[in-house]
């Protein structure tokens, strides 16, 4: 049977349309190749981003205990400060009572409240140095929770670029691929800024 001149151009035309079929396919799976490849990337950078949120949000908390814990000490220092003076205080009116009396022990009592005197003034000198390392401690606390606030954005964002990826895989879109790169670009940007602080 020979072949007419309109078979031989629709037969050329299913052709072409076989070709720009194929050659869609192939942009698609480089398109899909693409997104999934920086998807994987974004998934990765936000594991780490989670791992380091998480460390320091635990090590500001055990800082912040550590605080706590030297705050409560330099209390405790502070009322012991306060009871040999109230020690020191007593002895010194029951000097002026025996003195007022013209009784000799009196003088016996000056021993006493010069060691009382003594250990308030080595008292203090401690509560004031653990207030000191109290409040150093509660500042790198609030430091790293600082940090923390950055990584766990970054998270965030990184995350949101996940999704992103997932929707312009499924929808074939580059805008979408383009929107999550984005994304991913500024997460990561909040991430490197929760090691040096720089906003």
């Amino acid at each position: 049977m020979p072949e007419t001149p309109e078979l031989e151009a629709e037969l050329e035309r299913v052709q072409e349309t076989i070709n720009e079929a194929r050659e869609g396919a192939r942009e698609d799976r480089s398109l899909l190749r693409r997104i999934s490849l920086s998807t994987a990337l974004v998934a990765v950078v936000a594991a780490v981003a989670a791992l380091q949120a998480g460390s320091t949000v635990n090590e500001a908390l055990l800082k912040k205990n550590d605080a706590f814990a030297m705050r409560t000490e330099a209390f405790d220092a502070w009322a012991q400060y306060q009871a040999k003076g109230i020690k020191s205080a007593v002895l010194q009116s029951q000097k002026q009572t025996l003195i007022a009396f013209d009784k000799a022990p009196a003088l016996l009592l000056d021993e006493d409240i010069a060691r009382y005197r003594k250990e308030q003034a080595e008292i203090a000198a401690r509560a004031e140095r653990t207030t000191e390392a109290s409040r150093r401690l509660q500042e790198e606390s609030d430091h790293l929770l600082h940090r923390h606030h950055r990584y766990a954005s970054a998270v965030a964002l990184l995350q949101v670029a996940v999704a992103l990826s997932a929707i312009a895989a499924l929808s074939r879109s580059r805008p979408m691929w383009a929107l999550s790169i984005a994304t991913a670009a500024v997460g990561a940007l909040v991430f490197l800024d929760g090691f040096v602080l720089l906003v």
